[in-house]
């Protein structure tokens, strides 16, 4: 199935969702970010579009040109970066999807370095917690808003990445139960989806041979299908709107059933 033929299925969304909203959308040059992307404007939105990469958002608002998408690319490690954001935002970000994440070769413990390590949490727990810091203050000015952070199947489990990607997922996790339990008064809701594989631009190679020795087997007997992004997408833009609005502090799982096993 094609992106056109998912933009056209019943699980497309209201066309007015998110009309009169702002969204702020990290990593959304490809994947999941640039299907959460386009579907936030579709359903009325306007969306600051991040990426590192340049050239991946100048070909998302060309092949996008009806909707109401502003790029700004940079590192999201970088805190001028996430400032930039929200000021590219305006008054005020309704909607914020902290969904940028890098892997980490599934190296194991005894095998991190020090420099994989640092980046992964960088770019995975850091730039996510200061994302969320940076829109804060305007929603709780405004009484509302909605954070979906995007973790993963490996936040659960050991055996779906190395150390450094499930150490940060996991934090993830914790990070989105505690800003909804702390601002769920103010009317902030914030909540986190838990892909299984996905069909991305991610980079995972395997860098360790314990990994593939340990891991293999294990994923090569359990992991599910390779969902589309449109699929994250439509269940991460449902928990950012109004149809969620009882749904605060959960993570999610959206991996075909790979966390029940």
């Amino acid at each position: 199935m094609t992106t056109a033929d998912r933009e056209t299925t019943p699980t497309s969304g209201s066309a007015g969702r998110f009309a009169g909203r702002s969204a702020i959308v990290t990593g959304a040059g490809a994947g999941i970010g640039r299907a959460t992307a386009v579907r936030l404007a579709r359903e009325g939105a306007r969306v600051v579009a991040s990426d590192i990469a340049e050239d991946r958002l100048d070909a998302l608002v060309g092949e996008r040109p009806d909707l109401l998408i502003a790029p700004v690319a940079g590192d999201i490690a970088a805190e001028d970066h996430v400032a930039a954001l929200v000021a590219a935002a305006g008054d005020r970000v309704d909607v914020l999807v902290n969904n940028v994440g890098i892997m980490d070769g599934f190296l194991p413990p005894a095998e991190i370095d020090d420099v994989t390590w640092e980046r992964v949490l960088a770019v995975n727990l850091t730039a996510t917690m200061r994302m969320t810091r940076a829109v804060l203050p305007g929603m709780l000015a405004a009484g509302k808003g909605s954070i979906v952070n995007v973790s993963s199947e490996a936040g659960f489990r050991a055996s779906a990445s190395g150390v450094a990607y499930a150490a940060s997922k996991a934090a993830v996790n914790s990070l989105t139960r505690s800003t909804a339990l702390f601002y769920r008064p103010q009317g902030i809701r914030c909540n986190a989806v838990a892909p299984g594989p996905v069909a991305t631009s991610i980079e995972a190679p395997w860098r360790s041979s314990l990994a593939g020795q340990i891991l293999g087997p294990i994923m090569a007997a359990t992991i599910p299908p390779i969902a589309q992004p449109e699929e994250l997408a439509a269940t991460i833009t449902w928990l950012a709107s109004d149809d969620a609005s009882n749904v605060n502090g959960a993570v999610l799982a959206c991996d075909g059933g790979w966390s029940a096993l």
